[in-house]
């Protein structure tokens, strides 16, 4: 929601726009936040390690999309963005689902302790 607040409140003129350095540097830090997160995700199921694992690429594509200007680059990120919402989608209701069923209705990959 900050990226989102960051991106639009200034072209509503509520704040000035952050600098590309600041951006940078935003992103870098989600970034390594999110790898921690990845980290954490390795003893619960295989399908949240690969929500996170998008999600840690996503941050720094998008970081490194900043910093160089590259379109392509910025093109293929928004790819590897719809990748990792639509896994984040599939997580979120397999969880749910199986959770309320009481049996393996979305499989998410259960990590043997």
């Amino acid at each position: 929601m900050t990226l989102v607040g960051l991106i639009v409140m200034p072209k509503l003129g509520w704040i000035p726009a952050a600098s590309e350095a600041g951006m940078i540097t935003y992103l870098i830090m989600w970034g390594i936040f999110t790898l921690l997160l990845f980290i954490g995700t390795f003893r619960i199921s295989k399908a949240l390690q690969f929500v996170f694992a998008t999600l840690t690429i996503l941050f720094f594509l998008l970081a490194a999309g900043d910093a160089t200007g590259n379109t392509t680059l910025k093109t293929f990120t928004g790819y590897e963005g719809i990748v990792c919402g639509l896994s984040a989608i599939y997580t979120g209701a397999a969880v749910l689902l199986n959770e309320v069923y009481g049996k393996i209705v979305l499989p998410v990959g259960l990590v043997v302790k």
